[in-house]
């Protein structure tokens, strides 16, 4: 087992230290952040900038714990979803969406989740660790590369709405973003980054105190304590009084307007009065409601709610002046969509 630390977890200012202990030039420790993040180097011999010898001297010290492409399916309707090696063998998915104005990356926070949603494929895996900011920064990089080669152009959104659960990961979470958004790595603007939470009331105060420029959106699903509880069992320890409470907070704070993302399941949370509930919820905060087919799972009993009752549910809502989006599904057929990430790429 490579017991080397991997380089990308020092600081900039470490480098520095660590070269000025070996007699190398500060400026090297530049260069080598620069191949690093901006590069995305997966090998020393890689860094051309540098002479032979420094770089066998890196390699003798440290590792590049990179993430690398492990097996890729595409969907008929162009989605691309990708099983992603980690450098201990565990794998995540990552997914490649493709629309008419958007090219958008879902990705993962954690290997599997433990807050076991009932209606999700990912919640029937266990958690088995968090990824560190260099496996989440290389996510985004990779479907970044692909979206180039696949379609021609960069990414225009990424929604951290993956496997796990990104608030239970949190420093991780902000300093890989910090990459992906930082000169130092992709300098992709955070307005065009969502981070999809479960409701973890503490951290969503936190990310407010953190003066986040991202997007936060909520996995709601039900504004009835009683609903939502059969659907996620965290509606337990964190109630709907509780999550509209940090959600005031960082709204008060931050003046960002919350996405709550709502899947309509059939006889479950469809009716009129489940969309009169969500409308009293949603008078928090200035919001947009994106809702969203259900995507049947094996050995789940759900399904999802009938056309009919989804063109009432819009309309109630748009009746009381609600911003509200219908989430198509995509990359149904390669277990690709929402809530259907359950690594079947092995």
């Amino acid at each position: 087992m490579n017991t080397k630390k991997d380089i990308r977890n020092l600081e900039q200012e470490e480098l520095v230290q660590f070269f000025a202990g070996i007699n190398i030039p500060k400026f090297r420790a530049k260069q080598v952040y620069e191949w690093l993040w901006k590069k995305r180097a997966v090998t020393f011999d890689e860094m051309s900038s540098l002479s032979k010898e420094l770089r066998k001297t890196l390699d003798d010290h440290f590792s590049i714990q990179a993430i690398r492409i492990h097996k890729a399916e595409k969907s008929s309707d162009g989605t691309i979803k990708y099983s992603l090696k980690l450098h201990d063998n565990d794998l995540v998915e990552g997914v490649l969406i493709p629309s008419k104005k958007r090219l958008t990356a879902c990705v993962s926070s954690q290997v599997g989740c433990s807050l076991s949603c009932n209606f999700c494929a990912t919640g029937t895996l266990k958690l088995e660790r968090n990824l560190t900011y260099s496996e989440i920064y290389d996510q985004v990089y990779i479907l970044n590369e692909e979206a180039l080669l696949n379609f021609g152009k960069p990414l225009s959104n990424i929604v951290f709405m993956g496997m796990g659960e990104p608030l239970l990961n949190y420093d991780n979470l902000l300093k890989g973003i910090h990459f992906i958004t930082n000169k130092e790595g992709l300098e992709i603007s955070p307005k065009r980054i969502t981070v999809s939470t479960a409701g973890i009331s503490k951290m969503i105060k936190k990310l407010a105190d953190d003066n986040v420029k991202f997007h936060l959106a909520i996995s709601l699903h039900s504004a009835s304590d009683v609903k939502r509880e059969e659907l996620m069992p965290i509606n337990r320890a964190i109630p709907l009084e509780k999550l509209k409470e940090s959600i005031r907070y960082f709204y008060d704070k931050t003046g960002s307007r919350i996405t709550y993302e709502y899947i309509l399941f059939n006889n479950i949370n469809d009716s009129i009065e489940d969309a009169h509930e969500l409308v009293k919820f949603t008078k928090i905060s200035p919001c947009k409601i994106n809702l969203i087919e259900y995507n049947s799972v094996d050995d789940l009993e759900y399904t999802k709610s009938s056309n009919k009752k989804t063109n009432d549910f819009i309309q109630f809502l748009e009746s009381k002046n609600l911003i509200v989006n219908l989430r198509k599904s995509k990359g149904k057929d390669i277990n690709a969509a929402c809530g259907q990430l359950v690594n079947k790429l092995k």
